[in-house]
């Protein structure tokens, strides 16, 4: 039996999708009952728990021999997720398959990648076997930008031409449903990427062929992002590290291509233009 944590979201609901397309016997964590109906049924367990709540993770737990570790971005969550590896710890799960991302590291400019490297060190130091899934920028990040694109016909960033190596999330949950079917995947971190390293203006050429319509990039300073974000309602904390992410991009340190999708799952990954294509109408406004 496999717990999913982060099972009402786009790439939790995705894991559970794959693993049962496997015939894996999966078990989702909520924290939220009423969500509960997204994604029971197909022989899907649901269990009631939070992260933040310890003393709901053991009921959670009973019976499971993996887990995929995954939450919302959150000041407190290397707390919470280790409260997660604590209680894995004490039921003696045999494997956990962690969420975290690309260039996670104590030493990482972006905070949310130290968080992420907290968290690994703390699944390793606990002895449970271990995989660490680092994805890229997802693909569906994009679609953030689908008002502007529909109505301006443009989008905004502070990316320069620097190249990234988007992933559909799709594709990093069906990484994620291998790892946790088959053997020879413990100890090891795998950086999950797309196909192909992209420029913002690269991303705006093949989302007008995908829409039949001029899409234009815009640059924009880390400054005027930041209070694009903040305007939006997003918390300091996460437009910090947004901000602080796309420098890293700019700079042309993000843009190389792992070949994990393929050599895991046994099947190229989507490539950009797939993805714009199937998502023309979001990028249309409809």
């Amino acid at each position: 039996m496999i717990l999913v944590t982060g099972a009402t979201g786009n790439t939790g609901m995705e894991v559970v999708k794959q693993l049962r397309a496997r015939g894996a016997k999966v078990r989702a964590l909520v924290r939220n009952p009423d969500k509960a109906p997204t994604i029971a049924g197909g022989g899907v367990e649901t269990a009631e728990g939070d992260l933040d709540k310890p003393e709901t993770l053991a009921p959670a737990l009973k019976g499971i021999e993996k887990v995929f570790l995954l939450s919302a971005a959150d000041e407190r969550q290397v707390e919470m997720q280790g409260n997660l590896v604590h209680a894995a710890k004490a039921v003696g799960v045999k494997h956990i398959v962690k969420m975290s991302s690309l260039g996670a590291a104590l030493n990482s400019p972006v905070s949310l990648g130290r968080w992420h490297a907290q968290t690994e060190a703390q699944i390793e130091k606990s002895g449970i076997p271990f995989t660490h899934l680092r994805p890229h920028f997802f693909m569906q990040n994009m679609l953030m930008f689908a008002g502007s694109i529909a109505g301006e016909r443009a989008f905004h960033a502070p990316m320069k031409e620097g190249k990234i190596s988007l992933v559909d999330t799709r594709d990093i949950a069906a990484v994620a449903a291998a790892v946790l079917t088959t053997p020879g995947h413990e100890g090891k971190a795998y950086e999950v990427t797309g196909p192909e390293a992209l420029s913002f203006s690269d991303l705006a050429s093949k989302i007008g062929a995908a829409t039949n319509r001029n899409v234009k990039y815009v640059n924009v300073s880390s400054d005027a992002a930041r209070e694009a974000m903040r305007a939006m309602g997003m918390h300091q904390w996460m437009a910090d590290a947004l901000v602080s992410m796309y420098v890293i991009f700019a700079a042309g340190q993000a843009s190389g291509v792992s070949e994990i999708v393929p050599r895991v799952t046994g099947r190229p990954g989507r490539t950009f233009d797939e993805f714009a294509k199937e998502h023309a109408h979001i990028f249309k406004g409809a």
